[in-house]
């Protein structure tokens, strides 16, 4: 058994130095130790798939990021692990548990992940090895983790079993609730616009100095085919991860972070607006370009036209929210939100379809994510 503390100190001298993921029990003495030591980052996810996500913006902001949840919660973590930092080559420190471990009392439902734990990292590709349980092995247990990392470019797992780390008392700070947000409503009921021409207008209104992460489908494609830059991240998978990841940047970097999200993505992973309002990130602009269907798969319907993202954002912390279906709406409300100071969201309906020829970006994801880091140290 070792502290907290003890493995605090040698992860932060790995340079380890942000921290995401979803309690367990397990886990409990580490999350404790992290939100109790003022000198580190911890974002309390709401799912562990969109720990990934954080993990992975943080990354390519320059941290170092440690993801941890139960293993109940690898399967929430499948989809980011296999289609997100496979792709993009993105290294994360993974910290799972072992409940259900074989021969060792739990409850029914850990039975099954508890037999396939190790298995399932390994069908992933991810290396894996015991957490350390002794001071004297935790220095070589992270040495051979970063030269892992280092190797594959892909994450790396600790497995924890129960009682790996001594109990620590926790020292968090409460967080403030927000001040409510403002509503602006710029709808029209007019003909709304395609997504080429939302994207076209946000082109022309946004500078480069601005870090853009365009969600899987049709919306990350057609920004390409616009205009490729330096300072845009396609992403070819991970659906609903966008923001998350946007999150992971905007809390790592002065510049300016837009996710351009879409409805079927924004629901898929509607927690994330509760992280992002809670986080509060001056920087981040989610624009959400709504057309009501799964444009990339044939063009099935969401259940968006009865959802009031506006509403939601603002009721998860936001700082302004606005709801339009113009271009003229949308560049009034691209304004008001640049100089919101507090996570702004933009709802634009758009009609569904897209470009007649449209390609896919030629930039490997890798490369994309490199290019994309490159610009955020810049």
């Amino acid at each position: 058994m070792i502290t907290a503390q003890a493995f605090m100190a040698e992860a932060s001298a790995a340079g380890f130095d942000f921290y995401t993921g979803v309690p367990c029990s397990y886990l409990t003495p580490l999350i404790n130790g992290v939100l109790s030591n003022r000198a580190l980052r911890y974002v309390g996810a709401a799912s562990e798939g969109e720990a990934v996500a954080i993990a992975a913006g943080a990354w390519l902001a320059g941290r170092k990021p440690v993801a941890m949840c139960q293993n109940s919660g690898l399967g929430n973590m499948v989809n980011p692990l296999t289609s997100l930092n496979a792709p993009f080559a993105i290294p994360t420190l993974l910290v799972t548990t072992w409940r259900g471990r074989p021969g060792e009392p739990d409850e029914p439902q850990h039975v099954v992940m508890g037999e396939i734990t190790h298995d399932l990292l390994g069908l992933m590709g991810i290396a894996h090895a015991p957490f350390p349980n002794t001071e004297a092995e935790i220095a070589g247990r992270l040495r051979a983790a970063v030269a892992a990392m280092d190797e594959t470019q892909l994450p790396f797992a600790f497995v924890m079993a129960k009682g790996d780390v001594a109990d620590t008392t926790l020292d968090q700070s409460p967080r403030d609730l927000p001040a409510p947000g403002r509503r602006a409503d710029y709808r029209t009921g007019g003909t709304r616009p395609t997504r080429v021409a939302a994207l076209e207008r946000f082109l022309a209104l946004t500078d480069d100095a601005t870090a853009v992460i365009a969600t899987t489908g049709k919306a990350g494609r057609e920004l390409f085919t616009l205009a490729d830059r330096e300072q845009h991240l396609y992403q070819v998978g991970s659906m609903g991860g966008a923001s998350g990841m946007a999150l992971g940047v905007a809390l790592n970097t002065d510049k300016r972070v837009v996710v351009i999200d879409g409805d079927g993505a924004a629901l898929m992973k509607l927690g994330t607006f509760a992280t992002i309002g809670a986080e509060a990130p001056a920087n981040l602009i989610h624009l959400l370009l709504d057309n009501g269907v799964h444009d990339s798969t044939g063009g099935q319907a969401t259940v968006s036209a009865s959802v009031d993202f506006a509403a939601v954002a603002l009721a998860c912390g936001y700082g302004y929210a606005a709801s339009c279906d113009d271009l003229a709406g949308f560049e009034q409300a691209w304004r008001e939100a640049t100089a919101a100071g507090r996570p702004a969201m933009i709802h634009l309906r758009i009609a569904p379809g897209s470009m007649a020829t449209l390609g896919r970006p030629t930039v490997t994801p890798q490369a994309v994510a490199r290019r994309f880091k490159a610009f955020l140290a810049g």
